[in-house]
């Protein structure tokens, strides 16, 4: 036996080794060049760069948090605003608004502006009033809130006309700041008991009343003492604010002070708008939006309410009224950007030419005089006068003989439905369509208010809600013409074999005014651009910035004289906000929205009425055409009426805006505050997005014999059927057919289909046409 060995033991089990180990003996370590502790060198080397970087993101976040709080509690920050809203009538706002005012002035005296520097609390406090029962101010006082406080009553808690203190007016201002999004929020209580316990059980009490309409985070103070508006205002103040995410990603001011300076255009003025630069910094280059106008010069001014009183040295200027200019920017005209807002079309520039609508006229009334002077034989009738062909009419008729089986709408992705057919019905395709199809929308516009009387205006009301309601019960369906026919009625619409399959060309046929409208090659990657071109301004490497806090004074050049003598009016209480427009944000294009019809509307919405959008800061003037959202296709089916209930898309001609924006849709009334008519928010930027308005032709079986129907009403004419014997028909069961052949000289038709027919079936027939929004009139009202 051969001598003893020593034993080798295994270092460790194997199950717990890792791969690569358990096959490092397989490995030839001169071929690989790794020595033996690289592995372990390499683990400890990429552990040691992941703290590092996560040690640097941490810095980044907390430098990130340190100069945001710096910006907007430091004496270089402009004023926190707080926005009081009374959530009833009973609500006193004034003198709440006068308290509070008084105690962040740390004076006794009355303020004399909304704006006061507090020593004490090291804080500026501007403090609006929302005016009740006025709808448009509190939505453009909440736009601008960095802290929209809700004053409510304890008495209305116990009121006993009311079950809820907050009251119709309150809940509808509620869903419209919710739609914008909300700042921070908190709650002013007042009117609490004296006696310590009561009033606990009534605070409470406000509480879980209010609390479910409001934010989770949202505070609850008592208001009724100095003492409690002391402790409010030290609680504030270190209070960290939140505001929506749209409200960020532009420049405002909210005006201190507006007037006018006269130019020597007729018509025209510059507008000075002088307040706190907030959100970002702002360029003299930059367009600016009131309406969308031009900057002549931006002056930087003395802060008029500063925390620490000190003498500036830097002052460059001062002028008659104790205003010191410390800085002057002026635009340079090589970089500043073009008030652009349409495009210039060139009516020559397209390869194809379209007879007006004069020459479309014309020929269509020589085609009907060379047919009316036709010689007949005395006594013939005029049925047996469409049996007399001319000999023009044979040579004709050969070709069409000839060509019977192609004729006839052509559907599919490939074909138009200007295809084919009767050149003359052709010339007056638009004489006769434009004629009807407002009437498919859902009867035609209201006339002028002024050419009606009452019992009209009520006739026509009457006339939309009845449209409505059949557009709800019966929709897309639409009655054949007995005086014109179907085919050139129905000239522009095609038959599609399959909605969601089926292409459609989104530059077939455009209109008119998309050559008035600018469009992107990708439009992310264009507003990913144009924010870091923001993020750049915001550095402070540009030379022609005012810095965000800054007092600043704006000159709006070539402003209209009558809006800008709105916007200072002393009867005008709100104030005046300027916002930065990003680039291209002037120019017009096609905007998609996502809206939803709000619950306090009732009147019904129509496609291509002239609504109010408030977008963000902007307001405009549009003509929406709405559609549904389909995700798995690229066409979208036309909707005639917002319908209670669900989220539709509304397409309209509007200037350009980068989302996130929320959306409010107004509606103007004759002598009222305009109503809240929906919400929404801004969903793409496409002018390819393809609406399809969807018709139904329908008919009624007369005989059915299995599988085969005659058909009877969906036409009045043999023509009507041939044309349209190319597309699909379906019914209201359920069952897919086509029409074999035309049956007597009436409109009747044989179809056959997949399956057996029911007597009381419906037979119908889907047709589509791309539609557009309308321009609107006047873009802008102030």
């Amino acid at each position: 036996m051969g001598g003893a060995r020593a034993q080798v033991n295994k270092p460790h089990k194997t199950r717990f080794a890792s791969k690569a180990s358990r096959h490092a003996h397989k490995i030839d370590k001169v071929r690989t060049g790794k020595p033996e502790g690289s592995h372990r060198a390499a683990v400890k080397g990429a552990r040691a760069a992941r703290v590092q970087r996560s040690k640097a993101i941490r810095d980044q976040k907390r430098a990130a948090l340190l100069k945001e709080k710096r910006s907007s509690v430091g004496s270089s920050s402009a004023p926190r605003v707080v926005v009081l809203f009374g959530l009833s009538s009973s609500a006193n706002v004034r003198s709440l608004a006068k308290d509070l005012l008084t105690i962040a002035s740390g004076d006794e005296e009355k303020p004399t502006s909304s704006t006061v520097a507090s020593p004490t609390y090291k804080l500026r406090t501007t403090v609006l009033e929302a005016p009740y029962g006025d709808l448009t101010s509190c939505m453009e006082l909440a736009k601008v809130a960095d802290l929209l406080a809700f004053v409510l009553s304890a008495n209305s808690l116990y009121d006993c006309d009311s079950s809820s203190p907050i009251d119709d007016f309150g809940s509808q201002c509620l869903s419209v700041f919710r739609a914008m999004g909300l700042p921070s929020t908190a709650v002013f209580i007042r009117d609490l008991p004296s006696e310590n316990k009561s009033r606990q059980e009534s605070k409470k009490t406000a509480i879980s009343f209010v609390s479910p309409e409001l934010p989770e985070d949202c505070k609850f103070y008592a208001a009724d003492t100095k003492d409690d508006l002391h402790k409010f205002m030290w609680l504030f103040k270190e209070q960290h604010l939140s505001c929506p995410h749209w409200r960020n990603q532009r420049p405002y001011v909210m005006s201190e002070e507006a007037c006018i300076k006269p130019d020597d255009s007729s018509g025209l003025c510059t507008l000075l708008v002088s307040g706190y630069l907030r959100a970002h910094n702002l360029s003299v280059n930059q367009l600016v939006g009131v309406g969308d106008f031009q900057l002549g010069q931006i002056d930087i001014l003395k802060d008029p309410f500063p925390i620490n009183e000190r003498k500036n040295s830097n002052a460059m200027d001062s002028e008659d009224s104790g205003i010191q200019i410390v800085d002057t920017f002026v635009p340079d005209p090589s970089s500043q950007e073009p008030l652009l807002v349409e495009n210039t079309p060139d009516p020559l520039e397209g390869e194809q030419t379209w007879p007006t609508e004069a020459e479309m006229e014309e020929a269509y009334l020589n085609n009907k005089q060379r047919k009316l002077k036709r010689k007949l034989p005395r006594g013939t009738s005029e049925y047996q006068a469409a049996w007399i062909v001319d000999d023009t009419d044979d040579e004709d008729g050969d070709s069409e003989n000839d060509n019977q089986d192609g004729a006839g709408m052509v559907i599919d992705e490939q074909d138009h439905s200007d295809n084919g057919g009767d050149g003359s019905d052709m010339d007056v395709v638009s004489h006769f369509t434009e004629k009807f199809d407002e009437e498919t929308i859902g009867g035609t516009e209201m006339a002028d208010d002024e050419n009606l009387t009452k019992e009209q205006i009520e006739a026509e009301i009457k006339k939309i809600k009845e449209a409505n309601a059949e557009d709800e019960e019966f929709p897309d369906e639409v009655e054949t013409p007995l005086d014109v026919p179907a085919k050139r009625r129905f000239a522009k619409y095609r038959g599609l074999k399959s909605f969601r399959t089926s292409s459609w060309d989104p530059k077939e046929s455009l209109p008119q005014d998309y050559a008035r409208i600018f469009a992107f090659d990708n439009f992310t990657r264009t507003q990913k651009h144009v924010l870091a071109k923001m993020a750049e301004r915001d550095e402070g490497t540009l030379k022609d910035c005012a810095q965000r806090g800054s007092f600043v004074r704006l000159h709006l050049k070539n402003v209209p004289t009558e809006i800008a003598s709105k916007l200072v009016h002393p009867s005008r209480r709100l104030p005046v906000v300027v916002s930065g427009l990003l680039q291209h944000e002037s120019k017009i294009s096609v905007l998609h929205f996502s809206i939803k019809k709000h619950d306090s509307y009732e009147a019904p919405i129509k496609s291509k009425d002239s609504l109010i959008f408030n977008v963000g800061f902007r307001q405009f003037t549009a003509r929406p055409l709405f559609s549904t959202d389909n995700i798995n296709c690229n066409k979208h089916k036309m909707e005639r009426f917002l319908h209670h209930g669900r989220f539709s898309v509304a397409s309209v001609y509007a200037p350009i805006c980068f989302p996130p924006l929320p959306l409010i849709v107004l509606k103007s009334r004759d002598g009222e505050q305009p109503a809240i008519a929906a919400v929404g928010s801004l969903k793409s930027v496409d002018p390819d997005r393809i609406i399809l308005k969807k018709i139904v032709l329908t008919g009624y079986p007369q005989r059915v014999s299995k599988l085969k129907a005659v058909v009877r009403y969906m036409f009045h004419n043999p023509e009507d059927v041939k044309w349209f014997k190319p597309v699909e028909l379906w019914t209201k069961h359920g069952r897919r057919g086509r029409i074999k052949e035309t049956v007597g000289t009436h409109g009747a038709m044989k179809c056959i289909f997949n399956s057996s027919v029911q007597q009381h079936d419906t037979v119908c027939m889907s047709l589509y046409k791309r539609a557009y929004p309308k321009w609107p009139e006047q873009l802008y009202q102030i």
